[in-house]
């Protein structure tokens, strides 16, 4: 199981290196990251949550997750969280979108320089 962990996270990171390069993807990586970065900050002010605790609110709100083991507790808070979720959302899935595209490429590239009779390199 760790050696299937180590895997992915290697090829994640080989994903994100490559999506890097890329000036939309580099874009929306800054702004995704600045947008949970305010709502980790906003949360933790307003609601008091330590830092952990908002970013995970934050993060959870955003992938749609939503365990409800945190709550915004004034309705100025609610309505925030719906504007935060409604715009954090969209970034969340343009940025997965673009990860996805870089992903198949890499996957693509991979397979393309794998030998022809059929074995895997190692």
């Amino acid at each position: 199981m760790l050696i299937s962990l180590i895997s992915i996270l290697k090829r994640f990171t080989k994903v994100m290196k490559a999506g890097w390069g890329d000036s939309e993807f580099r874009g929306l990586s800054i702004v995704l990251g600045s947008w949970v970065g305010l709502g980790t900050v906003i949360y933790s002010v307003r609601e008091g949550w330590n830092i952990i605790d908002s970013l995970y609110f934050s993060v959870m709100t955003l992938t749609t997750i939503g365990y409800g083991d945190f709550a915004p507790t004034t309705s100025w808070m609610r309505l925030y969280t719906v504007i935060y979720a409604v715009r954090g959302i969209g970034l969340f899935v343009a940025f997965n979108a673009r990860l996805a595209r870089f992903a198949f490429e890499s996957r693509k590239q991979d397979d393309e320089a794998s030998p022809s009779d059929g074995t895997q390199p190692i």
